[in-house]
């Protein structure tokens, strides 16, 4: 990951919370990098070809990766999709009378609405504080949400803040994989863009056996309580493989969408919303723990230098719930809401949820008592409260939370200009 793009880019001033994603999360190769660089003309001869476009590509489309895009597309992406390592994925063979079996207890499972497998006295993690919207209502926002979709473009040049006023109200989920779809740029790159035959070029490539390997050890781990990944049910979908960093936002993905569409939304989280995530130095989180001290000193200074004084360093909690964007840590309601608001205003929102935890965590003086050390401090920051996790209390919190773009560019273009100056000297 090269800081100097991401330097670079700070002192460009965003107009809508969609450029910022590209000025402060998206190095200028973010996204699907290009085989060949396209003039503005060819980018509006694909936008008069196809109404519906996302994100503002223009930046993407005509950035200066020269590089062929499987430079950047790895093996390790190849396993997930690749068919010709599905001996890898596929479980023992098993008998006739095991199928039938399997497919019994299948029929015997409980489901919450989400497809989390539950016994019938178990209440489904997060739901007993999570009101449910009527009928009428769910019908009405996805009347809403398709009128929006089949006018996508309109929305995105001029009625942005209705799609960010209807994203942080949460999206349908009968729609939410289309809506990702569409936030994230994925459909550019799906319909429009020179990457729409990538999924299909990639997926005939061989894959790296040590990639393959990882993927192996990882399946079983990545929400085994879910319908569509546990071994107790017949329909599990566990010949796709994962990446073991990047598992379980591949595995939510794949429960909202297609295999070919969470592809390209995967890659465009992995290099769009969170590059530098998934890197072997994990370069960008590391910057972006230093921020989150920088944001956590001006917002909660008390809590800031009682971890500091116990040496708790936000890489101790902040990995996790950054590059699994949460789905670790919260309910699941919980997590689609904060992952609809996410493809929407893009890094700002992690920011913003977790000094929501950390605030209203360590928001008494009772709590610092109860965690004089380090240890203590970490525990309660995975002991959290039930009624924070709401979904309807998390995301009112989050929205009065006053952060942002520029405190974000600000303590980033501090952090990074210290660590380009450090290096300087080592160096």
């Amino acid at each position: 990951m090269d800081t100097n793009n991401r330097l670079e880019e700070v002192n460009v001033k965003p107009t809508t919370s969609i450029e910022y994603i590209k000025n402060y999360s998206i190095t200028s190769l973010g996204g699907f990098p290009i085989i060949k660089e396209e003039t503005h003309s060819e980018v509006n001869e694909y936008m008069q070809e196809e109404t519906i476009y996302d994100i503002d590509d223009f930046s993407i489309i005509n950035g200066t990766n020269k590089d062929n895009i499987f430079n950047t597309i790895n093996k390790s992406t190849t396993a997930l999709i690749n068919s010709e390592n599905l001996e890898y994925y596929v479980p023992e063979q098993m008998s006739e009378d095991n199928k039938e079996d399997d497919v019994n207890i299948s029929t015997l499972l409980i489901t919450d609405k989400h497809g989390f497998i539950c016994n019938e006295e178990e209440i489904p993690k997060g739901s007993e504080l999570t009101k449910s919207l009527s009928a009428e209502i769910v019908l009405r926002r996805e009347r809403k949400w398709l009128e929006m979709i089949d006018h996508w473009n309109d929305y995105m040049a001029g009625k942005f803040d209705i799609i960010k006023r209807r994203c942080r109200k949460g999206i349908p989920d009968s729609l939410r994989g289309r809506a990702w779809k569409h936030l994230c740029g994925a459909y550019f790159h799906m319909h429009i863009g020179k990457n729409k035959n990538v999924f299909d070029i990639v997926s005939q490539q061989p894959a790296d056996p040590k990639y393959v390997e990882e993927i192996k050890k990882d399946l079983d781990r990545q929400f085994p309580e879910h319908e569509l990944f546990s071994r107790q049910t017949p329909y599990g979908i566990r010949e796709d493989g994962y990446c073991q960093a990047q598992a379980p936002i591949a595995a939510v993905l794949l429960m909202y969408m297609p295999l070919k569409e969470a592809f390209y939304c995967f890659v465009q989280i992995c290099h769009k919303y969170l590059p530098g995530y998934f890197t072997h130095d994990m370069e960008q989180i590391k910057i972006d723990g230093e921020v989150m001290k920088h944001i956590m000193k001006a917002k909660c200074p008390k809590i800031y230098f009682h971890m500091k004084k116990n040496l708790v360093e936000p890489s101790m909690y902040l990995i996790q719930w950054f590059m699994c964007i949460f789905c670790r840590t919260l309910p699941w309601p919980s997590v689609l809401r904060i992952w609809d608001m996410f493809f929407c205003e893009g890094i700002k929102v992690l920011f913003k949820v977790a000094l929501v935890i950390i605030s209203e965590t360590f928001g008494n003086k009772k709590t610092f008592e109860e965690c004089p050390d380090q240890g203590s401090i970490l525990i309660k920051l995975k002991e959290l409260s039930k009624e924070l996790l709401s979904e309807d209390i998390l995301v009112k919190k989050v929205l009065d939370i006053n952060l942002d773009e520029y405190d974000l560019e600000r303590a980033h273009y501090r952090i990074v200009k210290n660590w380009k100056l450090r290096s300087d000297i080592y160096t």
